[in-house]
């Protein structure tokens, strides 16, 4: 419906998000943490969505926590440490979902993100951005590090930059965000559903049981020593030689014909 707080549409393999609370520029408010909580959980049980592209109502894709919200809480519940701390708990949660979850997801970029709408982005798998995008952890203009923001976004872009983005409060731009590794690609506003949609159906054309290992691996490699992220990706490998479906994708590539992949791959 219209009015619900985040839409779902399936088209296919691909799943979009809409974060549908342009009223507060889709602020991540208790509800659409809740919502956004709910989707993941249901997504992470599926057997037929392959991609997931997130997206914002409106004039921007999310402008971090609502500061209204937030300011009711500290001032309902003693010095308001519990309520906060609960708060940033449940945020970090949903953060983490995405990485979590079997199916790439990609950020469709518009207006701004900004603190924890930042944080976002750099939580999903890909990003592809308007043109006249900005980006910035701008809490410290407020006297509020974004210190859960940079959680996400110091790994994804270099230290030196994340650090001037959090002390200066300053934004940068998509091709700026692009060149240190925000985001993936920039397009005109436009486009920008088109390239996303393009992005997503070209992810869930590849067999889904392939992605769904890789993704699992590439966040569980990436922390690790080089002996042993070797050691995980090798045993990856053969969990993924030994599948049916890549057996007939070696075999379709020899035969230079299209592979007869199962329904669930």
């Amino acid at each position: 419906m219209a009015d619900d707080i985040l839409l779902r549409e399936d088209r296919g393999a691909v799943t979009y998000l809409t974060m549908n609370s342009p009223g507060n520029l889709n602020a991540l408010s208790d509800a659409m943490l809740a919502e956004l909580t709910g989707a993941f959980g249901d997504l992470m049980a599926s057997d037929t969505q392959r991609v997931i592209v997130l997206r914002g109502a409106g004039k921007a894709f999310c402008a971090g926590h609502d500061l209204k919200e937030m300011t009711n809480k500290r001032q309902a519940n003693d010095d308001g440490a519990s309520a906060m701390r609960d708060l940033f708990d449940r945020c970090s949660n949903m953060m983490q979902m995405i990485s979590r979850l079997p199916q790439p997801v990609i950020a469709e970029v518009h207006g701004i993100a900004t603190a924890a709408g930042c944080q976002l982005v750099a939580s999903c798998d890909l990003a592809v951005a308007a043109e006249g995008t900005r980006f910035g952890v701008n809490g410290v203009n407020i006297g509020l590090f974004c210190s859960t923001p940079m959680v996400a976004l110091s790994r994804n872009v270099p230290r030196k930059q994340v650090f001037e983005m959090l002390t200066t409060g300053e934004f940068i731009d998509p091709h700026r965000a692009r060149e240190l590794g925000l985001v993936n690609r920039v397009v005109a506003p436009e486009a920008l559903s088109e390239e996303a949609e393009a992005l997503a159906t070209k992810i869930a054309s590849k067999l889904g049981s392939a992605v769904r290992i890789g993704k699992r691996a590439f966040y569980e490699q990436i922390e690790l020593p080089l002996d042993q992220a070797y050691s995980l990706t090798g045993a990856v490998m053969v969990e993924n030689m030994l599948n049916r479906d890549t057996a007939e994708g070696i075999a379709a590539f020899l035969d230079k014909r299209a592979p007869d992949w199962s329904q669930d791959g």
